[in-house]
């Protein structure tokens, strides 16, 4: 065979490959929407309270595993790896597993993309009682992400990927060159926070040469309050968050949107 012919074929292999787990996955998912009453009820006279107590801590166990790296869980995942059997009775294992995350480690199970059934784990970005804002966060890679967040929002919810290698060159950091702290930075924001889904990194249509620009991700929009990210960036300036209108208005509506919620 040749050369030509077996780049070909190892293409199409690939893409059958990634086809058949997009298959797969959608399998997985339509069994959750073909539960029928009778099998709930089957199921729970099946499983032992025990069993069903041992299931609902694997899926938490699960959970935390995937969050370690900060790595959104599909439905599908749960039901495939950990699940299985226990499909007909899932939406009330998930309900005690959320309830278990919110009353024993203080965390919220949140479904950040109801179309595909994607799921993150977040704790809220806030100071402890009477430390300063500029005290958090601790761990340095979250605090430059905190100052990303914080240029996009002040600069309306997107900007160009220049203006952000601009801003890290000023706190010393530079995108092109490997950071002690942080590795390849380059690589940490348009690939790590992307798949954590803190930042969105978008191709701008039309550009030649091709340019991108930054948004902030669904995780970021559930996880960051936009109002103390906005006290941060007063206490920086020496303002009040309240002289910047349009972010203000728009961070107390986050905030009372996320309070009902």
């Amino acid at each position: 065979m040749s050369q030509r012919k077996k780049a070909v074929s190892a293409s199409q292999n690939k893409t059958h490959r990634r086809s058949q787990v997009c298959l797969d996955e959608d399998d997985e998912d339509a069994h959750f929407s073909q539960i029928t009453s009778k099998q709930v009820q089957r199921a729970r006279e099946h499983f032992t309270p025990v069993q069903i107590d041992r299931k609902v801590a694997e899926v938490v166990q699960f959970i935390l595993i995937k969050d370690q790296k900060k790595i959104p869980i599909r439905r599908a995942d749960i039901g495939k790896h950990v699940i299985k059997e226990y499909k007909a009775i899932y939406t009330e294992i998930m309900n005690r597993v959320c309830r278990t995350f919110e009353q024993v480690f203080g965390l919220k199970l949140v479904e950040i993309d109801p179309k595909n059934h994607i799921y993150i784990l977040i704790n809220k970005l806030e100071p402890i009682h009477g430390e300063q804002v500029s005290m958090r966060p601790g761990n340095p890679k979250t605090g430059l992400l905190f100052v990303i967040l914080s240029v996009i929002f002040m600069k309306g919810g997107v900007i160009k990927e220049n203006l952000v290698w601009n801003t890290l060159k000023k706190l010393r950091v530079d995108p092109g060159e490997k950071h002690d702290e942080f590795g390849d930075v380059k690589k940490m924001l348009t690939d790590e926070f992307v798949r954590q889904k803190y930042l969105e990194y978008v191709k701008i249509p039309h550009t030649e040469p091709v340019e991108y620009e930054f948004r902030w991700g669904l995780r970021a929009e559930k996880e960051v309050s936009k109002l103390k990210l906005l006290e941060f960036v007063g206490e920086l300036f020496g303002q009040d968050p309240q002289s910047w209108t349009q972010q203000f208005r728009e961070a107390s509506t986050a905030e009372t949107s996320s309070q009902r919620s």
